[in-house]
C-alpha cells in the first residue's frame, strides 16, 4: 500500500469535489445557498489548506470553471 498515492487521491477527490460544487453554484445565480456556497469554494480555494493539498494554482482552476459556465 503506497500511502503517499493514497494521500494524493484524497487531496485530489476534495479539489474534484469543491470544483463540482463550484460550477453547480455558478449555475445557480439566483439561489442565496449557491450563493453561500460559492463564497465557501472560494475561500477554500485561496485557503493554506489547498495550497497543502496541491500545487496548482487556484485563481487558475475558479477561472477555468467560471469560463465553461459563462459566469
Amino acid at each position: 500500500m503506497d500511502l503517499q498515492r493514497n494521500y494524493e487521491d484524497l487531496a485530489n477527490a476534495i479539489i474534484l469535489r469543491a470544483a463540482k460544487d463550484y460550477r453547480e453554484a455558478l449555475e445557480k445565480p439566483g439561489s442565496l445557498d449557491a450563493s453561500f456556497l460559492k463564497k465557501e469554494v472560494e475561500r477554500f480555494f485561496l485557503s493554506r489548506w489547498f495550497s497543502e493539498l496541491t500545487k496548482a494554482d487556484p485563481k487558475k482552476i475558479l477561472e477555468y470553471i467560471k469560463s465553461g459556465v459563462g459566469a
